[in-house]
């Protein structure tokens, strides 16, 4: 399998996995079914065996159930693993509720990841998003005071946009921004990109094929049942309209000897070395394919021609990544 290259987590954070393994859809998420649980977590030791040492969690995946996992998967190994865990999100019978980013409530969350995990410190902490509910400086000034105790290393955020970056680095120094990134999903090249480069806070980037739209496998309609057709970027016109910009990713992965998914990862990749690409994956037999897309070089020619066709706003309709 490929060996994967680390990299610094922004300038002054800690060395990680250039390619990072996101463990959200190993638990029963959004309505879908949990994974085979034996599957995953050896998904998750061979990814550690294979130098991916960043894993992505939520405390509210499956209500714990993804912590328990990581947990399980880890033990006797910690030193092994990079943890980032995202809090603050409130389900309730599978169906969102809100956001509780209240002191007392982070410190509760945070007492009950590390008891799932297994550990003592994590080395990644991030509100899940900001809503103005609980002003900034409560949310990150409660995480900071965590990192004082040493039951958190790293500040992250997630999905803000670039006035919340640079207010959470003032209040406390960010070592992460979790974003949705992909060719199809390119609005925050605009102001957050360049705010958190400027910054010199390391780029975790999720959604990589744009909720399958990059995969190549996606045929119009969708099925009826299909979770997506919630979203306009999935129905009628909007959908056929971009299937047949993605024709132009699946001919040139052909010509290429990749898929359409390597190359969709690969182009994440190739945005900056601060960049790293999250890849959701549930069964061993995914590793060999995404750690090998790391290894995709595009041509100028092949660079100018995807930025050209998937130029920001291309993709007609949006998903529920933040704008």
């Amino acid at each position: 399998m490929t060996t994967i290259t680390k990299i610094a987590l922004g300038n002054n954070g800690p060395l990680v996995s250039k390619l990072g393994l996101g463990c959200m859809r190993m638990s029963p998420v959004w309505g879908s079914a949990a994974r085979d649980e034996q599957e995953s977590v050896a998904t998750i030791q061979e990814a550690l065996d294979n130098g991916i040492n960043f894993l992505n969690t939520g405390d509210f995946y499956g209500s714990g159930h993804n912590e328990l996992l990581v947990g399980k998967a880890i033990k006797g190994r910690r030193d092994d693993a990079f943890i980032s865990v995202k809090f603050g999100a409130i389900f309730y019978g599978g169906q969102w509720l809100g956001l509780d980013l209240r002191p007392i409530a982070i410190k509760n969350f945070i007492n009950y990841s590390l008891v799932r995990l297994g550990i003592d410190t994590i080395d990644l902490y991030q509100p899940c998003r900001l809503d103005n509910s609980v002003p900034i400086e409560d949310v990150i000034g409660t995480v900071a005071d965590l990192i004082k105790e040493g039951k958190v290393r790293y500040l992250g955020v997630s999905e803000i946009n670039a006035d919340q970056l640079r207010k959470a680095h003032s209040i406390h120094p960010v070592t992460a921004l979790e974003i949705g990134y992909s060719l199809a999903d390119r609005q925050i090249e605009r102001d957050l990109l360049p705010t958190a480069k400027e910054l010199g806070i390391g780029v975790v980037a999720f959604a990589n094929t744009a909720e399958g739209l990059l995969t190549g496998d996606m045929k119009a309609p969708l099925a009826a049942n299909d979770h997506r057709n919630h979203f306009s970027r999935f129905q009628g016109e909007n959908l056929v309209k971009n299937l047949e910009k993605v024709e132009v990713l699946t001919k040139m992965a052909n010509e290429k000897g990749y898929t359409p998914t390597q190359l969709a990862i690969a182009w994440v990749n190739a945005q900056g070395d601060h960049i790293m690409p999250l890849v959701s994956m549930s069964s061993r037999a995914r590793l060999p394919e995404n750690s090998q897309a790391m290894e995709v070089v595009f041509t100028p020619e092949e660079m100018n021609t995807l930025n050209t066709v998937f130029a920001p706003g291309a993709i007609a309709g949006g998903t529920y990544l933040v704008r």
